[in-house]
């Protein structure tokens, strides 16, 4: 190769590189699962940030905390994990699903109790669900629905449990009885407070109940996420002021 060519190869690999290192970072394209009482907030925290940074998009799962649990397990294309409870990520901990350092908690919630909000039914306490005229209680499934734990366990401490059991009608998340509830198809249900808060309309809140451990809201990159960077900081961003104030906006308190 003559020493003119040399030239003009080495100006045309310099040109290159110049070229790679001025290009824009590619834009991240995350997948975030999260418990289904986090939709409508999550949805505008993803467009806060989507404002931020860029080019890239957030696209959201939003199911029972412990079905987005197993989905990763098994191999789920995920990112970013937001769970409704300590004990579902306390598992994926567990299984090494996570990445080390990265889980924190973000927001809390409480429990309530409600009813229709047309309800000829005289509740208004907890206590109240063993009435003979109360015949369908939605509650999610505790086997896999966080909210569904926490209202086991209140029934349990109220004494409760065992006689309002064949009157349970076990939903698949807590906005699966919400919607029972909304629907006049039970005569009470248990849901969190930003939910209950969506329907004011349709629903009427009939007592706060009290719950054994409080209900907080934990979050964690996953550790076979192909975005980390991205990961972490949406992670981060939902932590931040900005976030925190759309969570306030929903009812959703700080952890």
């Amino acid at each position: 190769m003559s020493g003119q060519a040399v030239k003009h190869t080495v100006l045309a690999l310099s040109v290159l590189v110049v070229s790679m290192a001025l290009a824009p970072a590619r834009a991240a394209e995350l997948t975030v699962s999260a418990a289904a009482s986090l939709s409508n907030a999550f949805k505008e925290i993803a467009a806060a940030y989507e404002k931020q940074h860029g080019g890239d998009k957030v696209q959201f799962n939003f199911a029972a905390s412990d079905a987005l649990l197993q989905q990763i397990a098994k191999g789920a294309p995920v990112d970013v994990f937001a769970s409704a409870d300590q004990e579902t990520m306390d598992k994926a901990e567990g299984m090494k699903l996570l990445a080390a350092g990265s889980r924190t908690n973000f927001a809390s919630n409480t429990l309530v109790l409600i009813k229709p909000a047309d309800s000829k039914y005289g509740v208004g306490a907890l206590r109240d669900l063993a009435q003979a005229g109360v015949q369908r209680i939605a509650i999610g499934n505790p086997a896999s629905v966080p909210a569904g734990r926490y209202a086991r366990q209140a029934m349990e401490q109220a004494g409760l449990w065992n006689g309002v059991l064949n009157k349970l009608i076990y939903a698949t998340s807590v906005r699966q009885s919400l919607d029972y509830v909304a629907r006049g198809e039970v005569d009470a249900g248990f849901v969190y407070a930003t939910d209950a808060a969506l329907f004011k309309d349709k629903v009427q809140l009939v007592a706060t109940v009290p719950t054994a451990t409080p209900v907080t809201y934990p979050i964690a990159v996953v550790a076979s996420s192909t975005q980390a960077q991205a990961a972490r900081q949406f992670s981060a961003f939902v932590q931040s002021a900005a976030a925190q104030t759309i969570l306030a906006r929903y009812g959703f308190g700080r952890p």
